[in-house]
């Protein structure tokens, strides 16, 4: 069976040099030379296996302690028709909620509860309404302040939609936050669409309530079904991707279930991980070229 092996770093500290890719080919034994798809940050290694689980460890042996991230996957079909992402700390650096928090001054007590939510300790659901409850009162005006003022885009998040669009994939940014927020990202990073939780308000201020049903974890998973069948697409032509113990479900129902800088467990039950690339290593994954970007 042809396989590829793709080698990817973060562009900012590039790791993936020629020696390393060298080596890693040899170790492959791989027929063809690797094909370069960024100068120090990604690289494609084809080559004849059965095991790509077994290949994995033994890459990952191989590279010891290099910052490089490792996708060995069929080298046919790579390209997804569809995109289905996270929003908070995987297509945007922060936890809206937590920063909503910062504006009662009350950050430390409820990112503490996403965090163990995030990390599936706690059921997700009660974990919002408890969360959502402790911003009652807080002004809806504090959402365009986060906003403004403390929200950042993922590095490479833009470039990963933009082109993947411009081959034809649709983009689907689906939250377990808070429309307030998805409505604004989506736009800023050009998702086909969006859905997330509604923060209930009345009189100018959120009312500590979240309406119902809360769009979880089932939820996420359920999307990527309808999208699948209104598509006419099959479950190998998609990509999900996230970092939270509620993408769980979208990530293992996905034809590629990636872990973007994630909690352990979820780290654990991907197809595949990234702990340094930036979001463009979803391109390399897919075998695009920086040349292929959509730069914007």
């Amino acid at each position: 069976m042809s396989l590829v092996a793709t080698l990817v770093s973060t562009p900012v500290q590039p790791a993936v040099e020629s020696g390393l890719v060298q080596k890693a080919a040899t170790a492959l034994k791989a027929g063809e030379e690797p094909i370069i798809l960024k100068a120090g940050v990604a690289a494609d290694i084809r080559f004849d296996g059965e095991d790509a689980s077994a290949t994995d460890k033994m890459l990952r042996a191989l590279i010891g302690d290099a910052p490089v991230d490792i996708f060995v996957q069929p080298d046919q079909d790579r390209r997804k028709k569809l995109l289905i992402a996270d929003m908070d700390s995987t297509m945007i650096r922060q936890e809206c909620i937590d920063e909503l928090a910062a504006e009662l001054g009350l950050k430390d007590k409820i990112s503490a509860i996403t965090e163990r939510a995030m990390r599936g300790e706690i059921d997700f659901e009660p974990a919002l309404r408890e969360r959502v409850g402790l911003l009652k009162g807080l002004p809806v005006s504090a959402v365009n302040q986060v906003l403004s003022t403390r929200i950042q885009l993922m590095p490479g998040g833009r470039t990963l939609v933009q082109t993947m669009k411009a081959h034809g994939a649709y983009c689907a940014l689906v939250s377990g936050g808070f429309t307030h927020f998805t409505k604004a990202i989506a736009n800023m990073i050009g998702f086909d669409e969006n859905q997330a939780n509604l923060l209930l308000e009345e009189d100018g201020a959120l009312t500590g309530k979240v309406g119902e049903p809360i769009l979880g974890r089932d939820a996420k998973r359920d999307r990527l079904e309808a999208l699948v069948a209104e598509k006419g697409i099959g479950f190998a032509d998609t990509l999900a991707v996230g970092d939270g113990a509620n993408d769980l479900a979208m990530i293992e129902r996905a034809g590629a279930g990636i872990a973007y800088r994630a909690k352990p467990a979820v780290a654990a039950a991907a197809d595949f991980r990234i702990d340094h690339g930036d979001l463009t290593a979803l391109l390399y994954f897919q075998g695009y070229s920086e040349t292929d970007f959509v730069l914007s």
